[in-house]
This record gives C-alpha cells, structure tokens and sequence, in this order.
C-alpha cells in the first residue's frame, strides 16, 4: 500500500486548500479512504473519510465542518477541500486507508487506518 499527498503549502486565514493523495498497490474501491491531520503537540484526528465505492462519506463533528473529501476512482486519487482555512488548522495532513469499516466510514476516521501517507504540512497564517 502508498499513498502519496501533496497540495499542502502556505496560506492566509480564510483562504482555501486542495489536498491531493494518490493511491496504490491495493484495489482502491475495496478500502476506506479518509483524511487525518497531526497538529505539532496534538494527537492525530480524523477529519473526513470516504468508502470510494459508493461514495459515503463520514465527518467527525470534532472536524469542524469545513472539509470535503472526494475521489476519483479512475485515478486512484483521493482529494481534500478545506475551505475558510483558520490558524487552528496548521498542521501535517495524512492520506489513510483501511479494508476495514466497508460498512460505515465513520469507523476508520474514529478508530484510526492501518495505512498512512508520509503526510503533507499545511501552515494557515494569521
């Protein structure tokens, strides 16, 4: 399994970012794929998920409510929005996969994924 982000850069308060994370070595559909971010001193939080497949996807209310994930099943690709980008989300973002919780994507965004990117730093400026 790699995953691979990219995307990640400098922006101001209230702008916005597009995450990109290309997948492969495992059948793309078959897994959860979900967002996570590591802010420095934090733990690491889930903050979107998605099942590929059918296109569910699951956002932690602890989140905050401005993110999207979407794929593109063609490509292999997983993609992160985050909109009105705020100070508080500085961090190094994560692509994360799981064949686990098929059933319910909030499970891996909860619980964690057994596959991680190396990660892709995000710095909001005040």
């Amino acid at each position: 399994v790699q995953l691979v982000e990219s995307g990640g850069g400098l922006v101001q308060t209230g702008g916005s970012l597009g995450l990109s994370c290309v997948a492969s070595g495992f059948s793309f559909e078959d897994y959860v794929i979900g967002w996570f971010r590591q802010a420095p001193g934090r733990q690491r939080q889930g903050v979107a998920c998605i099942i590929p497949k059918d296109g569910r996807t699951y956002y932690p209310l602890t989140a905050g409510g401005r993110f999207t994930i979407s794929t593109d099943n063609a490509k292999n690709t997983a993609y992160l929005q985050i909109n009105n980008l705020k100070p508080e989300d500085t961090a190094d973002y994560f692509c994360a996969a799981d064949p686990r919780g098929l059933g319910e994507p909030g499970w891996v965004c909860e619980y964690g994924a057994d596959y991680l990117g190396k990660g892709t730093r995000v710095n909001v400026s005040s």
